[in-house]
């Protein structure tokens, strides 16, 4: 038997930025940021044979499934946000890929490509189940144009699900969009960026800022987020302790490009600390934890 803390479901992507590529995804993301929370981790992912995931994804237990292609992103950042080019995905990820020995304590599907069936939610029994269904929130055209899409299921998924985040351009900042999301899941959370993220649950509505940082790159800072938010809810049973908290490690992660900004022992430290201190009501770091 394998016994998991998280196990994360998706694509793991080559990203391309000014004609050189890194590995990223969900999966990449989330998987090392729940491996730095002390999390036992597992993945479940489809990619060509080529693709090299033994240091990104060091210490992590991995079922990968050989694909002819690697779901492949173009991103283009401009003033307006992200724009991206999608070339190639690899298969789609199904129950029957789920190792029947396999147990674990939360799942966090991330499709990045309408890769996940939507019935790997029916899999793995009481588990926490968490979304961030931004993958099945997009479609492209023949020239692999990407572009915002009606969420499909979005009902089914929404009842099923523990948590759900999202970010405010997945939903093209429709707020009417979100008020119907939060109203027929258990708990929501919209990232906004520099902003931060407002959380939806039980009929509340918080808004947390984030803390203030000099922004290098913003791939991944959601994904990020979402691991982070997943693996302290279920460990606190508080959404506002754990917005906090992954407000914190996300701010940080943008300081930095690509998959070296997922967390660091000292910054976990570091937002510990500031949880603590906005306890004890001190320093500017609980200011902004505290805002809600």
């Amino acid at each position: 038997m394998v016994e998991l803390d998280y196990l994360v479901i998706g694509h793991v992507t080559r990203d391309l930025v000014d004609g050189a590529f890194t590995i990223g995804g969900t999966v990449s993301y989330a998987a090392r940021t729940a491996r730095a929370l002390g999390c036992r981790v597992g993945a479940i992912t489809s990619a060509s044979p080529d693709l090299d995931l033994s240091e990104v994804l060091d210490g992590v237990v991995i079922t990968r499934f050989p694909a002819t292609a690697t779901t492949t992103f173009r991103n283009i950042y401009t003033a307006d946000g992200r724009r991206q080019m999608l070339h190639g995905v690899a298969e789609r990820l199904v129950p029957a890929m789920v190792p029947p020995n396999w147990r674990t304590t939360i799942v966090h599907l991330g499709p990045v490509a309408r890769e996940c069936d939507p019935a790997l939610t029916d899999v793995f029994g009481d588990a926490f189940i968490g979304l961030t269904p931004q993958g099945w929130m997009r479609r492209w055209d023949s020239a692999g144009h990407v572009n915002p899409c009606r969420w499909e299921m979005a009902d089914e998924l929404l009842a099923r699900a523990d948590a759900v985040v999202l970010s405010e351009e997945d939903v093209l900042r429709d707020e009417s969009l979100v008020a119907q999301y939060a109203a027929q899941t258990r708990l929501l959370v919209v990232t906004r960026a520099a902003a931060g993220c407002t959380v939806y649950t039980a009929g509340q509505a918080r808004h947390f800022p984030a803390p203030t940082v000099h922004e290098v790159d913003p791939t991944g800072a959601g994904d990020i987020f979402a691991a982070a938010f997943f693996v302290w809810l279920q460990r606190t049973g508080d959404p506002w302790t754990a917005a906090r908290f992954a407000n914190c490690i996300a701010a940080r992660s943008v300081t930095r490009v690509g998959l070296a900004g997922t967390p660091s022992p000292e910054e976990i430290a570091h937002c510990r600390q500031a949880l603590e201190a906005m306890r004890s009501g001190v320093s500017q770091d609980a200011d902004h934890l505290r805002a809600g």
